[in-house]
């Protein structure tokens, strides 16, 4: 437990997906170091699936789940989402207020300095996933989020990065951080690290992820197609996830005329996902830290992925595994070559797995993204003000820097 107890609340618009999980993991680690922490969410985004892990978190919560009416895009309706959620958050009187994704980081910075006009120090951390750092500069619409980023900037406390591809995207995209900032990549329990064995009637290849082209589930689908025009039968695969375009894929798989060969199952655990395919296929064409890519390494799953975002930072001295992200006649022959060669998908599973596990901790995330916390909050390392014990200091039990407030917050 940190010395100074803080109140955090985290904001995010869509409580689903990776950026959750991410919240999910961070809050738990908050909440069982001392800290109160909040959470705050759209009302209308989620499934049953997703609404199990937030009913799942909410008794770790002292300061609450809260879900108001988020939109995705920029609508006069962000106007009154605002005023909501500020009158939320002040009788909250929170010392950090940390947004998550685009949305989630535009509400808390504004609604932060607004509180700061009225007297409170309370610290408007950003955290942008991905977000509106997708977007392409050079097009209308990247260039308005790019230019509300930079505005926003001049009003943010401190930035976490989930990747050195998200940190330089920001600075090419945005402009070099004006707050402290911090890449923090996302962390696994270390339970997660035990290999997951599939099914006796294991299908050929999985995808798992949001259903939105982003992603790439369409890639996946076709791949499958271009194998079967190639030998006669198409490889049997399952596609477990949510999401918008879900109709768009069933239709395709209909014309292709592949519905004996893929099965749609909607959300499911990635550890029960995982049993039902040798190979794990995430085709996506864009990224930022993607959980999904970690929980299939630490399960020590065969896995196929396209090299975009922080992918090629997990991926380490084997990034050249990776494939072109787009490219369906890539994507093609590395499923072919999966299908010829099982033993060596499951080689190179076991390598990378055993790289992964002392970079991507849960503990490790926490305690850098806390530091951060301290840091903006005005606090400094009091090292020698610990008592020494005949196991060691405090702070080296725990591994955490004890601090003490500097000057006034």
């Amino acid at each position: 437990m940190t010395t100074n107890p803080m109140r955090i609340v985290h904001c995010v618009r869509s409580p689903i997906g990776g950026i959750f999980r991410h919240i999910r993991d961070l809050a738990t680690a908050q909440a069982e170091a001392g800290h109160d922490v909040g959470l705050i969410c759209d009302s209308s985004t989620g499934s049953t699936f997703d609404n199990r892990f937030l009913e799942e978190l909410r008794p770790k919560l002292s300061l609450g789940l809260a879900r108001f009416p988020m939109q995705r895009q920029l609508t006069p309706k962000d106007m009154s989402a605002t005023l909501a959620i500020y009158r939320h958050i002040r009788d909250l009187k929170p010392d950090i207020l940390h947004g998550h994704g685009a949305k989630g980081g535009a509400y808390v910075r504004m609604i932060g300095s607004g509180l700061r006009l009225f007297g409170s120090k309370v610290s408007r951390i950003y955290c942008p996933h991905g977000g509106s750092l997708h977007y392409d500069p050079n097009r209308l619409e990247g260039r308005v989020y790019h230019t509300l980023e930079r505005l926003l900037g001049r009003i943010t406390d401190g930035l976490v990065f989930v990747s050195d591809y998200e940190s330089a995207a920001y600075e090419s995209k945005v402009g070099h951080p004006k707050a402290k900032s911090r890449i923090v990549y996302n962390g696994l329990t270390p339970e997660e690290f035990a290999p997951v064995t599939v099914n006796e009637d294991a299908g050929d290849f999985l995808y798992i992820g949001m259903l939105r082209d982003l992603k790439g589930p369409d890639l996946f689908i076709e791949a499958l197609y271009n194998i079967r025009l190639k030998t006669g039968a198409a490889p049997r695969a399952h596609i477990v996830g949510e999401g918008p375009q879900e109709d768009r894929y069933r239709n395709m798989v209909s014309k292709l005329g592949l519905e004996d060969a893929i099965t749609f199952h909607g959300a499911l655990p990635a550890r029960e996902a995982f049993k039902l395919a040798r190979n794990v296929v995430i085709p996506s064409r864009a990224e930022a830290m993607p959980y999904i890519i970690l929980e299939t390494v630490a399960a020590q799953r065969p896995l196929i992925a396209t090299r975009v975002g922080g992918i090629p930072e997990i991926f380490g001295r084997y990034a050249n595994r990776l494939i072109e992200p787009g490219h369906i006649g890539k994507l093609t022959v590395a499923m072919e070559e999966a299908l010829e060669d099982p033993a060596r998908m499951e080689r190179e599973a076991g390598e990378l797995q055993r790289c992964l596990a002392a970079t991507f901790s849960t503990d490790l995330m926490n305690d850098r993204i806390t530091t951060l916390y301290q840091e903006v909050q005005g606090l400094t390392p009091v090292d020698e003000a610990v008592p020494q014990t005949t196991e060691g200091t405090a702070a080296s039990r725990s591994g955490q820097a004890v601090y003490a407030r500097s000057g006034n917050r």
